[in-house]
């Protein structure tokens, strides 16, 4: 990748795990009654034939680990457990009475936070109460973020006996300095124990995440980073660049100077160096920032064009509706997001009262709703069309002339009525989503709100 394409395109930018992005909800028109009316459209048009999504938050962690950037509770204190537990479980019971049927799960996420903060006994009483309320698809995926250093034997076998086959483990970095540096020491032995422990169990789908980025990191670190991985060859790898946001999660990320992270060229060159070893392992790249051996659900879902991109990243499991349970979580109706409360304290008090603990969010228009399908697909497909009429906007032709710039740079190429991305313009793909961004377009935001592209 050239240098002057790193200074051009290096920019803050969205991630697109949704659109409208949450800095960019019209929230000031958005109410709970709108976000219900919403969710109800979308269970009775797709529940029978497609099911739905939960994405559970389970926000506590033992220790703050300095690279994260999600919402988290630190504790050491475990009477936390039940309670939190008992009100996932509440908030789950006001939306069964807010939908018109028995609900159909086709996909399950526990992450957090640290999900196996929770002890065994817990998380079988929290899945135990969401399956017992509801039917399950024919194709459905379970999953949870699993804690290298505090996923146990037990862990593991009591989510499987639920039906869960995919785990995923944050490796970041085996450097003991960088994991010194962002406070989440954890040796290659204990992932190698929780990888072998999961495939010994029966886990069809083992992943790990790795960082690039993070602070005193080089390119020498990711590559041995990349090679203990590859002597375990987990299923799919999630290769992710540190989002450096201090500006949003305060002291969070300040365990370090500035001048600790790699330039936004060596930065680069972390992912264009990891990216060879792993398809050179035999992973193949989906969308952005990841990577799946072709026997892997993933991979099989971008050979399909079924990859879907929401709140939990790309998902081999495409529903319309996701409903998010616990603290800070997102739902998605499709036709609009919700956000609940990031206060525990907030949350209990709100289901006390037996309110759906949201406190904002956004009900897509018809613009917002063709625009949010043009970035999917290019999120998921590198590709976009406007063949169909349905996908056509008044001010597409607006978005053309800008893509005309990532046509002469060789980062896309221009087909009748379609864009296709470059195998050139993949790392520039934030960038080029932003042009059909047309909220971003028309209020430019006045301080950083999003992390770096490059």
């Amino acid at each position: 990748m050239s240098q002057s394409l790193i200074n051009k395109y290096n920019v803050s930018g969205p991630r697109y795990t949704s659109y409208p992005t949450v800095p960019y909800w019209n929230s000031e028109t958005f109410s709970l009654a709108q976000w219900k009316d919403s969710l109800k459209r979308s269970f009775r048009e797709s529940n029978s034939t497609e099911g739905l999504s939960l994405y559970i938050h389970l926000p506590f962690c033992e220790s703050l680990c300095t690279f994260c950037g999600c919402h988290k509770r630190i504790t050491k204190r475990h009477e936390v457990e039940s309670p939190y537990i008992n009100a996932v479980l509440k908030e789950w019971s006001l939306y069964l009475q807010l939908l018109e049927g028995k609900p159909k799960i086709k996909e399950l996420h526990l992450g957090g936070g640290t999900p196996t903060f929770f002890s065994p006994e817990h998380l079988n009483l929290l899945i135990s109460g969401l399956l017992n309320t509801s039917d399950l698809a024919e194709d459905y995926e379970f999953s949870f973020e699993g804690h290298p250093n505090n996923t146990t034997e037990a862990h593991l076998q009591t989510l499987y006996d639920l039906g869960f086959r995919r785990v995923s483990y944050g490796v970041q970095d085996y450097n003991i300095n960088i994991q010194k540096a962002i406070n989440r020491v954890q040796p290659f032995e204990n992932v190698k124990r929780a990888t072998d422990l999961a495939r010994k169990i029966g886990y069809t789908s083992v992943g790990h995440d790795i960082i690039f980025g993070l602070p005193f990191q080089t390119e020498a670190d990711v590559i041995e980073t990349i090679n203990k991985t590859e002597a375990l060859m987990p299923d799919r790898i999630a290769f992710y660049s540190y989002a450096h946001v201090p500006w949003i999660k305060g002291n969070g990320q300040r365990g370090f100077s500035d001048t600790d992270l790699p330039t936004p060229e060596s930065k680069r060159q972390q992912y264009e160096t990891g990216k060879k070893h792993f398809e050179k392992a035999g992973y193949v790249e989906i969308g952005m920032d990841h990577f799946a051996l072709k026997s892997d659900s993933l991979y099989k879902a971008m050979i399909n064009k079924n990859l879907h991109r929401n709140f939990m990243g790309y998902t081999a499991s495409k529903t319309q509706a996701m409903i998010g349970l616990g603290v800070s979580s997102i739902s998605d109706s499709w036709y609009g997001f919700a956000q609940n409360v990031k206060s525990n304290e907030t949350y209990y008090s709100l289901l006390e009262d037996n309110i759906i603990p949201v406190v904002k969010g956004h009900i897509l228009n018809n613009e917002d709703l063709t625009l949010r399908k043009h970035i999917l697909n290019l999120m998921c497909n590198f590709e976009t069309s406007w063949v169909d009429d349905a996908l056509n906007f008044e001010e597409l032709p607006d978005v053309l002339i800008k893509l005309k710039e990532f046509e002469s740079d060789g980062l896309l190429q221009f087909e009748l009525k379609q864009v296709t991305v470059t195998e050139k313009g993949k790392p520039f793909i934030r960038n080029i989503c932003m042009a059909f961004d047309l909220l971003l377009q028309r209020k430019k935001p006045e301080t950083q709100l999003f992390s770096m592209t490059i």
